[in-house]
């Protein structure tokens, strides 16, 4: 693993320079919430400012005609405590989550654009947002897993550390060298199929001074 390239990649990635064409969408809404703002805000802050950059999203997004009104209420097949997920025919799912796991919209994004570099097989999709009872969600798209055996976490375990990434507690991950942590790497977020691991769910946070350095 030639780490000094992969992370010239990331850092291109995030700083919206390079990237699939997947990746075009997300990285033009982190710029607009990136300008004006100083660079890495402790997560405390990040936290004070999120109300703020939800407003900033909403008018971004109804300027841009990004407001998605016909969510599929008929296909929903499950959610979580950050999202929900419908299913649109047999091979595509589109997902709403509001990013109660992250300390700013900014970050839910980087876990995005980093969840598309590392499994592109399951690449994020972003497709708008949709506000519902005063919550706002973005809403992306993605390939549609169907499990066909239940997942080993020691093989899951094995492939990250393949990767680079040690565990650190339970199924959470850290790769000290690209200072890029993920977390949550259970056997509902890593499918098997084929006897392919497919990470479909993924929570990844940059730690600044590390990634950046």
């Amino acid at each position: 693993m030639d780490i000094k390239q992969i992370k010239y990649e990331l850092q291109n990635l995030i700083s919206g320079k390079s990237g699939a064409s997947y990746d075009a969408l997300i990285q033009t809404v982190t710029s607009h919430l990136r300008s004006g703002q100083r660079t890495g805000p402790m997560a405390e802050e990040k936290h004070k400012n999120k109300a703020q950059e939800t407003e900033r999203l909403i008018q971004f997004a109804k300027s841009n005609s990004l407001i998605l009104e016909d969510i599929p209420e008929d296909n929903f097949i499950a959610s979580g405590a950050e999202q929900k997920v419908y299913i649109i025919g047999e091979k595509q799912v589109i997902k709403l989550n509001d990013a109660i796991y992250y300390a700013s919209w900014e970050d839910y994004f980087y876990n995005l654009l980093l969840h598309n570099y590392f499994f592109a097989d399951t690449a994020y999709h972003l497709l708008g947002f949709h506000l519902s009872d005063d919550t706002f969600y973005a809403v992306v798209q993605q390939a549609y897993i169907k499990a066909d055996d239940m997942t080993d976490l020691e093989t899951v375990k094995g492939f990250m550390i393949t990767n680079g990434f040690e565990n650190k507690r339970r199924h959470d991950y850290e790769n000290s060298d690209l200072g890029l942590i993920i977390e949550d790497l259970h056997d509902e977020n890593v499918l098997t199929r084929n006897r392919l691991l497919y990470f479909i769910d993924t929570v990844f946070f940059i730690k600044p001074s590390k990634f950046w350095d």
